[in-house]
């Protein structure tokens, strides 16, 4: 893990992040339906990214080691404000999950926003049905700022619960 690098997202990498999603719940979980229905195949992740991918104010990631891609994110602008970004899509490869590499993905991705987009503070969303997500954002400085919004999910409601870290708060990792 000590190799933990991040890289901006390729095209050739959407083969293998789909399938870190093998059912629909954690489909829903890491997507929120933003990405359509379950299934996510390739070529329509691939889509999502291309077409976002030359704006200025979405910055899509890929956490590698030497065996290769071992985790996904993206840093966009919510707003106009500049100094204020949003991690979303955040995944490991199941595979590796409980090993720290998320932490160290989110660590690396936080040092990227306040010190290279020189953001003061970066947010997240995480639902509540997602426990290991939420303690891995809490691990690394995270903290919920009260505000909790509802999705629809097939038939039910999820609620997501918002997160927020400053950054005058020193990372963990």
């Amino acid at each position: 893990m000590d190799g933990l690098r991040l890289r901006p997202y390729q095209l050739r990498d959407g083969e293998k992040i789909v399938t870190w999603c093998a059912d629909e719940q954690a489909f829903y979980k890491w997507s929120a339906g933003i990405l359509g229905p379950y299934p996510l195949t390739p070529a329509r992740f691939n889509q999502a990214m291309a077409a976002r991918d030359h704006g200025s104010h979405y910055f899509p990631f890929v956490a590698e080691d030497d065996s290769g891609p071992v985790g996904f994110f993206i840093l966009c602008q919510p707003g106009e404000d500049p100094e204020e970004l949003r991690f979303g899509f955040v995944i490991v490869d199941p595979a590796i999950r409980g090993k720290g590499y998320g932490k160290k993905m989110l660590t690396l991705g936080i040092r990227y926003a306040f010190d290279l987009y020189r953001a003061r503070k970066v947010g997240l969303g995480v639902f509540s049905n997602n426990p290991g997500a939420y303690h891995c954002y809490r691990a690394v400085g995270f903290q919920e700022n009260g505000s909790v919004e509802a999705y629809k999910i097939g038939e039910e409601t999820w609620e997501c619960i918002e997160m927020e870290l400053e950054a005058c708060v020193s990372l963990n990792g």
